[in-house]
């Protein structure tokens, strides 16, 4: 229902709009308007721009055309040649019919085109009848012409196009793409011979990908062909990546020579002179290109220019003086072909025949009777005025200006036309068994369905309207002995495929590294294409630490955690696996410093227990002295735990159970001191507190149970696990603490062991211990205390696998300070100088040192 009275709505204001303009042009057919008309049965319309500009101002006052158009000319012509074909034929392709034509030329004009277009709506078998019927409620009559061919710009044939749709007259365009004409709500009557704007959008954007161009520019015009074509590239390249530096719409007055399109044309050529795009696309009319085109000659701009296919293949433009000048230009043109036999038409001077159109030619531009071949090259420019129409010009010189695209989109206008009338009129090469009394919308019914090949050219419309041709890609190439340019074709996009031309063409684009606008297109190795302060212009940006890129403008990836770039950026590499390796000359040193502290550690228990029943054993603790012994072993062994390649176990092994050994050893010692303290105490009080103390085993057990109470939660709760630390260009394995509550808290215990071991060594000097057990023992904790406090800041500054390392020297020295201070002397006492080693020459000893100190000794 809505979509009724929207109809309804469309029709009564069109209505409207036809009898304003009835009032205004009588249907008298005084109309002022340069027309071709051949009677016929059936009459097709002609639309044509052959006048490209009118002098219409905001000023009422008559109009008038001006800046002929040769090849519009030639296609008015095209339209004649083929219905005069068609009715010529030897076997009639429409028997007992004659096909006539009324052609108007519309000077582009948008006014103009619709009051031409009103004479062809008229009932031809009553002229003084008008279009409009006696009441709005009345239906419109019917009007000899079945079918209008035209108009060229869409803007034109939009405007057309929805007063053609009153009578239901077929419309076929040969030029107008605009996409707007595709919707058939709105212009239901409208067919065309030419792809429509969607696909050579399509193409344009394709065929910048293809080159690798990276940023453009777009350059429109305020019209629907202009307008919409514009607006589907912008969204095609932004779904592509590809950066629009500006897009610029002309305004309707731009191609008028006055100081507002000269001002407008400075600010254009200004944005294009500083643009950085690699390659400018002009969406627009040739009047307006010619204009932009003559201002880049001018200021050399040199640029790459995309023409759609309102220019691509412009005689006028081309010709211009100096066109090498702006730049290369690539252009799309609907598919190429010639019109059969046209071209030697026009060289046989029209074959005699005549039309309005062409005696109005004659009358400018008048044709040349005597014409030699010496002086071709010099009399076949056509002049660009009528005051420079004086000179003569040969019909093979005006053939040259034949376009293969236009004009062959008319020749299959007029082909489609004559099937739909053979469909229609049931025709054979006899006879037609219906006659000429037929509605224009039974005529547009059978057109909209067609499908036949003409000269290798498949024909059929979609439901839009749209027939499926390509495109030809043309590229303008400067000839340099004849200082022409020709236009070539260079490849074909055909709708919904990849454009195809010569690969070394699209190598030796693409392969261009950095233009002349300072734009890279492609990066050596290690390098990215990044945004920087132009606004699409990419430059080359070097990877960072960490990244690479194999080139071509390809974006910096990272290397990963385990990998590194190499200095180049152009790779990655693996990281080396870092850790204490065996054959590093420290920690071949420090393995000789181990393997001989468990030589001496064996030999000296061998010692040990050989004289393990002589005083001196006695001394340091009799039993005790081996399990200080086994305590040093083990330390000496677990050095080497902190070498060679991390494993679980080796990190769990490592410090806590060196805080354990090294705690039983502290332990030994420091019971060994409470028997000394206690032997040689002659305080009641205080002695009768030693001896309490004096319990070997129990302290032994009790002070090394307590560091044990504290490594076995740190190993079970929170161990020391294996860990990796990742740097730029190695991978550190190594040991992390897991708690380092649990390690402060063995080292602490183990340096508070140390201390009061110190203490009651310091105590004990005074005491006559001729083995000197309390000197040596303070020295040796004085060792362990310096060592570990070193050790700590050390420990905490160094970073690398040297690491581990300081560890292990540590304790390796640690252990060295008891097993050099506290125990190689009594081995030395027991190999050289046995003569000590017994309990005479302690009891001497003591005697003499009490005596000393005027103390009475008590003898046993």
């Amino acid at each position: 229902m809505l979509l009724c009275c929207l109809c309804v709505s469309t029709m009564f204001l069109s209505w409207l709009f036809v009898s304003v303009m009835s009032v205004f042009h009588s249907c008298s057919g005084e109309h002022g308007l340069l027309r071709a008309y051949s009677p016929g049965d059936i009459i097709i319309g002609g639309l044509f721009p052959i006048h490209l500009k009118t002098n219409r101002t905001t000023a009422n006052g008559p109009i008038s055309c001006s800046v002929y158009d040769f090849q519009m000319f030639l296609r008015t012509q095209v339209m004649i040649y083929a219905i005069r074909e068609i009715n010529q034929h030897t076997v009639r392709i429409l028997p007992n019919f004659t096909i006539g034509y009324d052609i108007y030329d519309t000077c582009a004009d948008v006014g103009l085109a619709l009051r031409a277009t009103l004479q062809l709506l008229k009932n031809q078998s009553d002229p003084q009848r008008c279009l409009l019927p006696a009441n709005i409620n009345s239906a419109l009559p019917d009007p000899q012409t079945k079918v209008v061919i035209g108009e060229r710009y869409s803007e034109v044939s939009i405007a057309v196009a929805r007063v053609l749709a009153l009578s239901s007259v077929a419309q076929i365009s040969y030029g107008s793409t605009s996409e707007v004409l595709s919707q058939k709500l709105k212009f239901p009557t409208f067919l065309r011979t030419i792809s429509s704007d969607e696909y050579q959008t399509k193409a344009i954007a394709e065929l910048v990908n293809r080159f690798n161009w990276k940023t453009v520019a777009i350059v429109g015009s305020d019209d629907e062909y202009g307008k919409y074509g514009s607006d589907r590239l912008g969204e095609t390249f932004r779904r592509m990546d590809i950066c629009i530096e500006f897009t610029d719409i002309l305004p309707s007055y731009f191609f008028q020579n006055d100081s507002k399109s000269h001002t407008r044309l400075a600010t254009l050529v200004g944005k294009i002179s500083k643009s950085t795009a690699e390659a400018i696309i002009m969406f627009t009319k040739d009047s307006n290109v010619d204009i932009i085109m003559e201002a880049a000659i001018k200021f050399k701009l040199n640029r790459t220019w995309i023409a759609s296919d309102a220019w691509s293949t412009s005689p006028k433009v081309s010709a211009l003086p100096g066109i090498e000048l702006a730049g290369q230009v690539f252009g799309f043109i609907s598919r190429r072909n010639e019109v059969p036999g046209f071209k030697d038409y026009i060289i046989s001077m029209f074959n005699s025949t005549i039309n309005d159109i062409l005696e109005d030619y004659l009358v400018q531009f008048p044709l040349c009777s005597n014409w030699s071949e010496e002086s071709r090259e010099n009399d076949c420019t056509v002049p660009d005025n009528q005051e420079q129409s004086k000179h003569c010009l040969h019909p093979r010189c005006l053939a040259n200006y034949i376009d293969h695209d236009e004009s062959y989109n008319i020749y299959l206008a007029i082909q489609v036309i004559v099937e739909g009338l053979r469909r229609l009129l049931k025709c054979d090469n006899q006879h037609c068994k219906r006659n000429t009394r037929f509605t224009a919308s039974e005529l547009l019914k059978e057109i909209q369905k067609v499908n036949f090949t003409v000269n290798s050219t498949h024909i059929f419309f979609d439901t839009n309207g749209d027939p499926s041709i390509g495109y030809d890609i043309v590229y303008w190439h400067m000839d340099i002995s004849t200082q022409r340019t020709h236009i070539k074709t260079i490849g074909e996009y055909w709708p919904n495929e990849r454009i195809k031309f010569a690969d070394d063409l699209v190598q030796y684009v693409a392969n261009t590294n950095v233009t002349v606008y300072n734009c890279s297109k492609t990066c050596s190795p290690g390098q990215e294409l990044k945004q920087q302060s132009k606004q699409c212009c990419k430059d080359c940006v070097p990877c960072a630490d960490g990244e690479f890129s194999r080139g071509n403008g390809e974006e910096c990836q990272s290397c990963g955690l385990e990998k590194y770039s190499t200095q180049q950026r152009d790779e990655c590499l693996n990281k080396t696996v870092e850790f204490l390796y065996w054959t590093d000359p420290f920690i071949i040193i420090l393995s000789l410093l181990e393997v001989f502290g468990i030589i001496v550690t064996i030999v000296f228990t061998i010692l040990f227990t050989v004289y393990r029943r002589t005083p001196i054993v006695k001394a340091v603790g009799g039993y005790l002295c081996f399990l200080e012994l086994f305590s040093l072993l083990a330390c000496f062994s677990l050095t080497f735990t902190f070498t060679g390649r991390p494993t679980k176990v080796s990190c769990m092994v490592g410090l806590p159970f060196f805080g354990i050994a090294f705690s039983l050893c502290i332990s030994c010692i420091l019971a060994n001191l409470l028997q000394i303290l206690v032997g040689f105490s002659f305080e009641l009080n205080k002695g009768s507190w030693l001896k309490k103390l004096n319990q070997p085993l129990a302290v032994v057990t009790i002070v090394s149970g307590i560091q044990l109470a504290l490594c076995v939660p740190w190993l079970y709760y929170k161990p020391p696990f294996l860990d990796q630390e990742i740097l730029s260009l190695t991978i550190l394995l190594q040991c992390d603490k897991g708690s380092t509550k649990f390690f402060i808290a063995m080292l602490g215990y183990n340096a508070f062991l140390a201390l009061i071991c110190f203490m009651f060594a310091f105590k004990g000097k005074q005491l006559p211990d001729l083995y000197k057990n309390a000197n040596l023992i303070t020295i040796s904790m004085l060792l362990f205390l310096i060592i570990w406090i070193l050790f700590i800041p050390i420990y905490l500054n160094l970073v690398g696998k040297y690491k581990r390392a300081i560890e292990s020297a540590a304790i390796l020295i640690s252990s060295y300070s008891i097993l050099g201070c506290h125990l190689a002397p009594k081995c030395y006492i027991m190999l050289f100088r046995k003569e000590i080693n017994n309990e005479n020459a302690i009891t001497e000893y003591i005697r003499k040192h009490y005596e000393q100190r005027d103390m009475v000794v008590v003898k046993s």
